[in-house]
């Protein structure tokens, strides 16, 4: 293809300087003495970025507003462990009492996520979507709420983004929902799942409890608004989740004897109790 002026597209003399038979990537370029992340220096990057920053550089290809950047690092820690029950963590500490390497435990932990364990954060994002698309037709984000929420009901399927098996207030994704706001990030995904919370708590009866927004949810609605896709957002999860799995298995190893059944909800927390987080350094 030619360009208006008669020469070769920018696209067309970057493919002709390839050769035949190699394959491309956009992510990482290598060479002596040189290290290029998106066509950044990484070692310019290194004490510029934070790590939420990087990943987000990585995944979306662009350096993060700061704004962003900050929302970043408050998701990644928000996920950052999920205790003794589910069955990524279950999955690395069986496989840490059998005295296999850490590296084999954090793969078994990472290998325990699946549909119905970290894969709703994408599945959440979708129904968001769908209410968006009945916005943009017309309809006000009460009445697109409720027809997402009578669709997912007649399919007798969860609410993805919404229920937990212990809080009746996510707390991680309040203070997710409230940096959002303060950081003027807040948008339509936002508004869509305020609209369903809204419109769950309406059909609630009087003994009942409305469905919590939870975690996923939270980072479903957040990723939404920066132009982050489902996918990458469950990759958000899985990147997050690794130190809490390679925690437990290195806590597994350490204290508790070899070959044990483990019971995850026979244990006693005796790690330290509430303390305040000390103010972050300059």
């Amino acid at each position: 293809m030619k360009s208006s002026t008669g020469t070769a597209s920018p696209e067309r003399r970057a493919q002709k300087r390839i050769p035949d038979g190699k394959w491309r990537t956009a992510l990482t370029d290598i060479e002596p003495n040189k290290i290029l992340l998106r066509g950044y220096a990484v070692d310019e990057l290194m004490g510029r970025l934070t790590f939420g920053e990087a990943i987000y550089l990585l995944l979306m290809g662009e350096i993060p507003s700061p704004s962003m950047g900050t929302l970043m690092d408050a998701m990644l820690v928000s996920f950052i462990d999920h205790g003794t029950t589910p069955p990524s963590t279950l999955s690395a500490r069986n496989t840490a009492t059998t005295g296999a390497p850490l590296r084999a435990c954090v793969a078994a932990g990472v290998l325990g996520f699946g549909t119905y364990h970290g894969g709703d954060i994408e599945r959440c994002q979708l129904f968001l979507d769908g209410g968006l698309d009945l916005v943009r037709e017309g309809q006000s984000y009460r009445k697109a709420a409720e027809t997402i929420v009578e669709r997912c009901q007649a399919t007798d399927q969860a609410l993805p983004g919404f229920g937990h098996r212990y809080h009746t207030r996510d707390p991680r994704a309040a203070r997710l929902f409230q940096m959002a706001l303060e950081l003027e990030l807040e948008a339509e995904h936002i508004q869509m799942i305020r609209a369903v919370e809204m419109v769950l708590a309406s059909r609630c009866t009087a003994d009942e409890a409305p469905l919590p927004i939870n975690i996923d949810g939270a980072i479903a609605a957040l990723c939404g608004d920066m132009g982050i896709p489902g996918s990458a957002a469950n990759a958000l999860f899985i990147i997050s989740r690794i130190p809490g799995i390679a925690a437990h298995a290195q806590e597994e190893r350490a204290r508790q004897q070899p070959m044990r059944q483990i019971d995850p909800n026979a244990y006693e927390y005796d790690g330290p109790s509430q303390r305040r987080v000390p103010e972050r350094r300059k």
